[in-house]
Order: C-alpha cells, then structure tokens, then sequence
C-alpha cells in the first residue's frame, strides 16, 4: 500500500506562523513546527499539510505568494525546510504543501514585470482586457468584500482578471509557458521531500478565462499532465484538490478507473461536511444517509478527504437556503459570526456549546466515514475562536501549549495574532499541557480515537453502506473492505437507545467492540439490543481478514 498511503493517512492542517515560536519575534516558525512534532506523533497523524510557506506581503494568511521557490524569511529558511522534512520522516510524519498556483501577489516579480510593458515576456502569465470587461462584476469569491473581477491598472494601461481579491491577479494557466513554470515549482518542491501537494481553488486553476466570459471553460487535461509529472517525479505523491463544484463534474478531477487517464489523487468531501453539520444540527442521521448516496463513484486510484472544520468558513453554499437557515440558527444565528451570506466564521468546539460529548460523537463519526479526515490545527483541545478579529483571522489564533504568557506560543510581548485568553476557550483553561495530564480530557481521547482509526484501515479503503434502523437519530453503516468489515453506529440524538441491527453478511463469529464512548454490553453475534446513549458511538468489527494484501 505505499502507493496508496493516503488511503489510511489522517491529515494535519497547520500554518507556521501561528503554531509555535522557537526566537521569540513573535511569529511561528519551522524551528518551532520542528520542536512540536513529537506532539503531533504522539496524536497519531501521518501528514502535516501546512498553509503557504512561501514569501508574501501576508495580506491574504500568505495566500497571496511573492516567489513560489522560497521560505517566508519571517518563518525560516530552506535550510530550515529541509531540517523539518528529516526530523518529520524520522517521526513517520509526511509533508504536504499549499499549491497556490491560479494566482500570485501583485507584488511577485512576475506581475511587475507583465504591468510595466506590453512586450513583457511575462505579459501574457496574466489574464488582460484591454477594454472594461461586461462581466466586471462577477464571480467574486469575497462577495461583499470583493467588488470586482477585472481590475484597471494605470501602469499597465489594461484591465487584469483576478476571482480573488484585486491583490490576487490570476496567472494565465493557459499559457504553455505557465504550466512549465508550474511543474518547475512542483518539481523543486517534490525534490525536497514533500510527499504531496493541496492544491487551493482547483477549478480556477484550470479555468480558461476570456473577458465578457465570466463562467469559462475548463481544461481537465492540464490536471492530467499535472499528475503525470507529479508521479514521474515522485511515485508516492499525492494531489489533493479543492474543489467545491457540482457532483457531476467532481469525477472529472480524478480521471478515470483505467488507469489511463488519472489526474488528481483526492478531493475534499464539501457535501459530506456540510451534511454532517446539518445532521447534527437537526439530531438526525437523514442528512448524512442522503450525502452517502449522493456521492459520485471514483476511481480506483481516488479518495475522498473528510473534515468537519477548516482554516475558512464553514461555507453552506451547498445546503438549501431552507437547510442553511438551521445550520446558522443552530451554529451561528448572530450576524457577526455569518460570512460572506454563505458560512459561519467559527470553529466546532463553539459551534457546539462546547459539549466534548456531542465533539466526541462528531469527531467519531467523521473519521468512521469513508475517506482520509483531516484536523486542523488546534481542533484536538477543542480550540475556540476570536470573534474580535476581522473575518477568517477568527479562526486562525496561536496554538495554546499551556498556561504560560500567550499560552506558551511566544515569549514575545506582541504575538503575529492574539492568542485567546478570556473565558473557557482562553488559554489560561484550555490547552495542551493541561489536557495532556487529564485522562478524560479531549486531547486524550483523540490520541486514543486516530490510533484507533490507524488500526482500522477498512474506513480508508473500504465500500461504505448505510443499514436502515428505526431510530430517525441513529446512523448505521458498515465499510467492508479487504482487510475486514466494521460496523458503525452512531446517536445524533440526546436520548438512550436500543438499536436492532441484525447479523450481517460477512459476519465472522462474535463481533468485537473496538471503540466506544463507554463501556457497553459487548455486541451478540445476532447484533440485537445494541445500546447507545445520548449523543453516543460504536465501533464493532464484524471480520478481520487474516490477510491484508
């Protein structure tokens, strides 16, 4: 399975800069990343996907890259890169990378070059229009930030294109020279040990865009030469994409089951994530029993990335305007925490009233779904969020280590961002030395549930099917694979339960329980009378194969 490691990988999202400060300048650094990785081992995750690490004037959380080859002088150097690679692969750790590649910072090389003259032979790496496009005022990403797509500039005497912000002018992916100068810097990236690439807004680094043409045509065939020079470079390699388009169009990101003509390794579940959230939102498991059956088959080759949280808002966009009225009345009904008219700027933790039991259920049923979950940083001690902050930044706070001034995270008087410090998400109460001595603490019981999953690898690569029950709040299903079949329940609601599920096909002999919230009567081979409490989870194996190839 070494070609395939991102089947049974669990995924860590982090930005440098606000995890952990080794000089004291206030700003997080790979030196500091370096120091922490043994707590990332003892969680037990695989691979640490950090946000932009390049050189950036930070006005987008480093979105906005001034030179795709280095390291943020504020973070480090490639020295220090090269350092964190070594020191994570001896902890069996894996690195993935922020491909940002549809646009660059207005102040990259590249684009100062293109604006100061017509016969630039960087001019066409940028998307021009010479007269005010029809379509100025469209496709913004931002709406109600962002006022425009095409944006003039004096300098350059012509109108540029950007989906983001006017900051963020987009590259010319359709230019033959782009995509060589794209491969240069997968490439370079690859040769220094990375093991895989998130490559950020995915349809619009393939979108070809024209003025007076806001929709586009997209070349999937570029995500193919993308992965063929991926793999020729690195076999083990993985892309995983970001991609919240309709279900129809997401297979054509993976390619296809022959083999001959595979492009992106893995793509992030939107539909499923936001399912989850409505189902808890509501106490009931129809949610997620609709978004099961609504995912388009993959190939063999694929996998799908599940997460409940991520450095953006919760973006509901794929809900109904019915169906995204309760998850902001339940999540997020005062103003100030909606965004953008489509999500939610907080993390779980809060979205949940800080309920760890209600966590716990949510946390197991992410990671007993099919896919490869993915944490961001923070989410195992339950991290909350700053709402004094603009926007996204809310969401991205220092890590909290301990009780120490700005929770551990810099001896320096002013921190990049503030650390949370007041009420029951501050650090003063919440953090990881102080979880790490409480037994019941979450920090501990996430250390116990990801070592758990790693010995589960049916969830990873096994086919998902849900069993109908009678309780409208339990969500039963199994994922048979290989390796051996398990059986998952879980309890939306607040109320006790008896579940009757019924022998299984598959079945081997008695079930084993392998992860539960408390101690339960073990399952009878008939899988009848299964009890679960209020917001409660069961974890039962129905076979082990003997063999694992």
């Amino acid at each position: 399975m070494a070609d395939r490691w991102y089947r049974q990988a669990v995924i860590y999202c982090l930005d440098v800069e606000t995890f952990q400060d080794s000089d004291g300048d206030g700003v997080g650094d790979l030196q500091g990343l370096i120091g922490r990785l043994d707590h990332l081992a003892r969680l037990g995750v695989t691979c640490l996907w950090l946000n932009p690490v390049h050189p950036s004037p930070r006005r987008d959380a480093g979105y906005d890259v001034t030179d795709h080859y280095g390291i943020d002088p504020r973070i480090g150097t490639l020295g220090d890169f090269a350092e964190l690679v070594h020191q994570a692969d001896n902890r069996g750790l894996r690195i993935m990378l922020d491909l940002v590649v549809n646009h660059t910072s207005d102040q990259h090389p590249w684009f100062q070059s293109a604006r100061r003259s017509r016969r630039s032979p960087h001019r066409d790496w940028y998307v021009w229009s010479d007269t005010e496009p029809a379509d100025r005022r469209q496709g913004m990403v931002f709406p109600g930030e962002q006022e425009e797509t095409w944006t003039w500039d004096d300098v350059a005497g012509a109108w540029y294109y950007h989906r983001f912000f006017a900051f963020q002018p987009d590259l010319n992916t359709a230019n033959p020279a782009v995509q060589a100068e794209l491969e240069r810097i997968v490439d370079f990236w690859l040769s220094l040990g990375v093991s895989g690439f998130r490559m950020d807004a995915a349809p619009f680094v393939i979108e070809r865009t024209e003025p007076d043409d806001p929709d586009g045509r997209k070349d999937f065939d570029q995500l193919t030469r993308y992965r063929e020079r991926i793999s020729w470079r690195r076999g083990d390699a993985v892309v995983l994409a970001e991609a919240n388009v309709p279900d129809d169009e997401l297979p054509r990101y993976l390619g296809d089951s022959g083999g001959s003509n595979n492009r992106l390794h893995m793509l992030f579940d939107f539909v499923l994530s936001v399912n989850c959230l409505l189902a808890l939102a509501r106490s009931q498991a129809a949610p997620v029993v609709r978004a099961l059956a609504s995912q388009p088959p993959i190939p063999h080759h694929a996998q799908w990335a599940t997460f409940l949280r991520n450095h953006d808002e919760v973006d509901l966009s794929r809900l109904s305007p019915e169906e995204m009225a309760e998850c902001f009345a339940a999540f997020g009904p005062d103003p100030d925490v909606q965004l953008y008219g489509r999500g939610i700027r907080r993390r779980l933790a809060p979205m949940l009233g800080g309920d760890q039991t209600r966590l716990q259920l949510a946390y197991s049923l992410q990671f007993s779904l099919p896919g490869t979950p993915v944490l961001r940083y923070g989410e195992e001690i339950g991290m909350g969020e700053d709402l004094s902050l603009p926007d996204r930044e809310s969401l991205r706070t220092p890590m909290q280590w301990s009780t120490a001034a700005h929770g551990g995270f810099t001896t320096a008087d002013e921190p990049v961002r503030p650390v949370l410090a007041d009420g029951p998400y501050g650090y003063p109460s919440l953090n990881v030395t102080a979880q790490r001595r409480d037994p019941d603490s979450l920090l501990r019981w996430f250390e116990h549930m990801v070592h758990t999953l790693r010995e589960c690898p049916e969830v990873g690569s096994g086919t998902c099917t849900p069993i109908p029950v009678e309780h409208p709040a339990v969500l039963v299903h199994r994922m048979d694979a290989a390796q051996g079949t398990l059986l998952f329940l879980h309890n939306l609601g607040g109320q006790d339960v008896r579940v009757d599920v019924g022998p299984q096909p598959e079945q081997d002999g008695d079930p084993v329980e392998v992860f539960a919230d408390r101690g339960y009567a073990p399952p009878s081979a008939a899988l009848t009378g299964l009890e679960l409490a209020g917001c409660g989870y069961r974890w039962i194996r129905l076979r082990r194969a003997l063999r694992t190839g």
